[in-house]
């Protein structure tokens, strides 16, 4: 018999759904061609805060080919009750509603919807309403909202307050070594490929379909169904392809409200699409002022760590973000205190961008470490093995696994930390100040409930499906290689389905849970799949597998099931089915940690972690930065795909240059909107910025965290890698820079 390689966990497999997607097959939430359908174009609000006064349409109205302007003074009848309009996330306050009244709660804020037949007759009429406004005092300067900073009293389920320990204010006084700093992240906005965009199609029966650029399917059907009163079997939302998200598709954005609301009016096909410009209108990362304060002995031992962190939100939610807890967890200080506070301010709510809490607070923490391993005369490195913590400090349980020293080791051997000259400004090439710098990242691994569907047929060819959503992770390619590993087909014989809320049940896609939770299910499936094909050997002819009495007795390769004691005895999948007469085997699995997971996880800390060495190349006399070398070693347990891995962990470096460099979004505080709400003029990193990046994956086997003992890759490549810039910087030239991104102004003297 032929020996047939087997693919696997561990494969570096290509994107399954790459030809889809270079050849333009693979349809994205504004490309569904449905009947019937209406163009709406949203008129945003040209105030920051206030209520509408009057609304004069008679010119839109005119423009041919327009069929209605909604406002809300006409809209459809919607359910009344906040917690009818709450999301999956529940964030504690008053939802937004499109159209909802008078009130203007943001610049931008959608206050009409012009629907015509075409897309350009429904954009020249939008321009052509006139509006009155009763304007109100307003606020988007994050100083100012300052004064009404207050801590939360109502808890997000994300949110973790920090645990005080011993007392830090009193080891903090009495430290001989002490460091006070102020540090700052200025606001950032999701800018993902793919606007938000939906495509509602009405089936002139009460039933919809809903293309949606979202992140959870299931999460936007019962959203609508709630909202606008229609029955969740009567609501089908897909998102199949999904061009990026970052979190900005965690909730459901104001754009399908508006599709959904003038769909319900008009009785007919919609689709709404947000300019790049109104890509700005609603969420972002918010802005965070972070004071650390750490004590140590003379040594360099941490005796005392106290951060107080507050971010921004708007006025009618109150978004939270775990700020100050990762330098309590990671770090081996006998005292340490947190406090945390929101300031609201007249923005659409801010939320979840890549690593929310993490991305902040722990890039702001590692810049305070670096700047106290210089006051403690230590090496960087050195400062952080000095003060590892083997547990989670801050709660005081193990961890499942933490990998960091070998994370530290295997980064500073590749990036060749140990011929870094110590003292700043002692390295140069030409004009340019060489500055090396390091980092850690620190990040949860989570596991959530999450379902999945095996359908095998005859002729051998297999097909798995769950709700969960691809939103450019490589979530298809994983989930066939899981498929291809449990029961030994090829991936050209696989088929994944995703992204469709008539799917098996999965919660929106985020937090780097995906993959952990759907690949689980997805075995499960496979398994159960597996069993039934083991039973059907049992019929073909001289039973070559007798003795196989469970999977454990059996190999899954080729296409086969081979015996374990004995591989020249096989039976072939497909031979299987023909000998039972099983034209197909379909099973639905859930993946769900369960009451011991439950009690697992308040007694063990599941977290993966990551070392970043960074050089960088400042020119003395034009401020300009170069970063020109970053090694990202990351811990965090088993890998799937080492190739689609990779990706994320570049993806996520580079948006970390950007938090380091580039991206700020920039407030006029008069007019109380973003003024630079284009791709002009707030910056991200382009090819000639990002040199060159290398990743590197540290053994960790960990069969506690999740069932497959993945604990995700899609947000720890961006925690620390900004504070990594930051901190080679000053090595090159001396300047210690708080408040980023770290722009050229801000190292010209």
């Amino acid at each position: 018999m032929d020996t047939v390689m087997k693919v696997g966990i561990g494969t570096p497999l290509s994107r399954v759904d790459g030809l889809e997607k270079v050849t333009g097959r693979a349809k994205y939430a504004a490309e569904y061609e449905v009947p019937d359908m209406l163009h709406g174009v949203a008129v945003p609000s040209a105030i920051a805060r206030g209520r509408i006064a009057a609304i004069d349409d008679r010119a839109a109205r005119q423009v041919p080919g327009v069929v209605e302007v909604l406002t809300h003074e006409n809209r459809p009848r919607e359910a009344w009750l906040d917690r009818s309009w709450k999301d999956e996330l529940k964030i504690p306050g008053e939802p937004f509603r499109a159209l909802g009244d008078d009130r203007v709660l943001f610049a931008g804020q959608p206050v009409a919807l012009v629907l015509a037949e075409s897309f350009e007759a429904a954009r020249h009429a939008a321009s052509l309403l006139d509006i009155r406004y009763e304007e109100e005092a307003h606020n988007i300067d994050f100083q100012v909202s300052l004064a009404e900073k207050f801590e939360p009293s109502k808890k997000r389920s994300s949110f973790h307050p920090p645990k005080n320990r011993g007392d830090a204010e009193a080891a903090f006084a009495e430290a001989p070594l002490k460091l006070e700093g102020e540090y700052h992240l200025a606001t950032e906005h999701h800018n993902p490929m793919e606007m938000h965009a939906t495509t509602l199609h009405w089936h002139g029966d009460g039933k919809i379909t809903v293309y949606d650029k979202t992140q959870g399917p299931q999460g936007v059907q019962a959203y609508l169904a709630s909202a606008f009163g229609f029955s969740k079997s009567d609501v089908r939302v897909v998102n199949a392809y999904v061009g990026g998200a970052f979190g900005s598709g965690l909730r459901p954005q104001w754009q399908v409200q508006l599709a959904t609301l003038a769909a319900k009016h008009m009785q007919r096909s919609v689709r709404v699409v947000m300019t790049r410009q109104q890509m700005f209108t609603h969420v972002h990362r918010p802005e965070c002022r972070m004071s650390v304060r750490l004590g140590a002995d003379v040594e360099g031992r941490l005796t005392s760590v106290i951060c107080d962190a507050t971010t921004s939100t708007s006025r009618f939610e109150d978004n939270m973000e775990d700020i100050v807890i990762w330098g309590m967890m990671n770090y081996a200080s006998p005292n340490a205190a947190g406090s945390y506070s929101i300031a609201p301010r007249d923005t659409y709510t801010s939320a979840d961008m890549r690593a929310p809490g993490a991305a902040t607070g722990m890039t702001l923490f590692e810049i305070a470490m670096d700047e106290m391993a210089y006051k403690a005369g230590v090496d960087p490195l050195e400062f952080r093995l000095l003060n590892y913590s083997e547990v989670d400090a801050m709660n005081g349980t193990p961890f499942t696994s933490k990998a960091l020293r070998e994370a530290y080791r295997e980064g500073a051997a590749r990036f060749g930390w140990d011929r870094r000259s110590p003292e700043p400004r002692s390295m140069r090439e030409g004009r340019e100040l060489v500055g090396w710098g390091v980092a850690t990242g620190m990040w949860d691994a989570m596991f959530s409930k999450t379902s999945a569907s095996a359908k095998l047929s005859a002729n051998g060819h297999l097909e798995v499906a769950c709700a969960t959503s691809d939103i450019g992770t490589g979530t298809y390619t994983v989930l066939t290689l899981v498929a291809a590993d449990t029961l030994g087909l090829p991936p050209e014989q696989i088929t994944a389905r995703l992204g469709d809320s008539s799917l098996p049940t999965a919660p929106v896609e985020g937090g780097s849970w995906a993959a952990a939770s759907s690949g689980a299910a997805v075995q499960l499936a496979c398994q159960s799949v597996a069993k039934k094909l083991l039973r059907a050997a049992d019929k073909v002819e001289g039973r070559p597998l007798n003795g196989a009495h469970s999977l454990d007795d059996v190999v899954f390769e080729g296409g086969r099931m081979l015996l374990k004691s004995d591989p020249t005895r096989s039976v072939g999948i497909v031979q299987a089915m023909q000998a039972a007469e099983l034209p197909v085997i379909e099973e639905e699995e859930t993946a769900s940690g369960g009451i011991s997971g439950m009690v697992s996880q308040m007694l063990k800390s599941r977290n993966t972690h990551s070392a970043i060495f960074c050089e960088v190349r400042v020119d003395e006399e034009l401020g300009q930065v170069r970063v020109t070398r970053i090694v990202n070693a990351v811990a965090a347990g088993r890998i799937i795909n080492p190739k689609t891995a990779r990706s994320q962990i570049l993806g996520g470096v580079v948006m970390g240059m950007g938090m380091a460099l580039h991206e700020e979004t920039l407030a006029d505080r008069k007019l109380g909107r973003w003024m630079n709400h284009n791709l002009a003029e707030y910056h991200v990193p382009a090819h000639a910025d990002v040199e060159q990046i290398d990743v590197i994956f540290v053994d960790e086997p960990d069969p506690e965290v999740t069932p497959l003992g993945v604990k995700g890759v899609g947000e720890i490549g961006i925690i620390g890698t900004a504070a990594a810039i930051a901190n080679a910087i000053f090595h090159a030239t001396g300047k210690r820079i708080r408040s980023l991104p770290i722009t050229i102004d801000k190292l010209i003297d």
